[in-house]
């Protein structure tokens, strides 16, 4: 407890957000959680996003996913894409911030808790090998793998692969993005036998228009997948 203490006095727990000094590891300082648009209320039983009005305990959806064809059952986010969210995503994603892993696993599994899947195995959007060997780690990865030991569920971090490198699609139409990950996910051979027949559930940072997750939704779904949601930890909203 001694050795504990000292090291708590040198390396103070601090803000994921902005390095302020907080009480516990991994967590918001008191101003950024203010700050911060966590995702509640009424929201799209298919993407997660906000919607306006109260939650009566009916099933809803945003206008997108009713226009798209979505290939998942259901899905959640944790956070809006903008302000301190958008930086907790832009720091595990690009800024090595690998330890807010464990607080958004957190909350990622408080909304997997609220969703009809039971014993999913978890598996993360995966990344092309180009891109992970630049990066060094896969940021779904260390989400997925956060979220099954807070969650006890099953993970298989290499379920899907994605065989094709696709360009960054920030600033891509809709059809543009579902263009270019067309063919770009599959399953891997080598675990088919760890996700059919089973629910899964896909872990990716943040959505966009996805496009992303549908491809990798569809990959499972070839494998044999019982019913795959997702859950991400934050989802891009108009007029955020």
């Amino acid at each position: 407890m001694q050795l504990q203490s000292i090291i708590r006095a040198i390396y103070p727990a601090q803000c994921v957000a902005c390095d302020a000094q907080t009480e516990s590891d991994y967590g918001l300082c008191g101003a950024c959680w203010a700050q911060t648009q966590f995702i509640g209320g009424l929201v799209c039983d298919t993407c997660g996003t906000p919607l306006p009005g109260e939650d009566r305990g009916e099933t809803v959806q945003c206008d997108d996913c009713m226009t798209i064809a979505r290939p998942w059952d259901q899905g959640r986010a944790v956070l809006v894409y903008a302000g301190v969210g958008r930086r907790l995503v832009l720091g595990l994603k690009h800024g090595d911030r690998t330890e807010f892993a464990q607080s958004a696993a957190r909350w990622m599994a408080q909304k997997l808790s609220l969703m009809r899947i039971t014993d999913p195995v978890i598996a993360p959007v995966p990344l092309h090998w180009t891109r992970l060997t630049r990066r060094r780690y896969n940021q779904s990865a260390l989400l997925a793998q956060a979220l099954g030991a807070h969650a006890g569920c099953r993970v298989c971090v290499d379920a899907l692969v994605r065989c094709k490198p696709t360009k960054s699609l920030d600033g891509h139409s809709r059809d543009a993005r579902f263009a270019a990950l067309a063919d770009a996910i599959i399953s891997n051979p080598k675990r088919v036998n760890q996700i059919k027949g089973q629910p899964v559930l896909l872990v990716d940072d943040v959505m966009t228009s996805g496009a992303t997750l549908a491809a990798s939704v569809e990959a499972a779904r070839a494998a044999g997948a019982a019913n795959v949601s997702i859950v991400t930890l934050a989802r891009v909203v108009k007029d955020a």
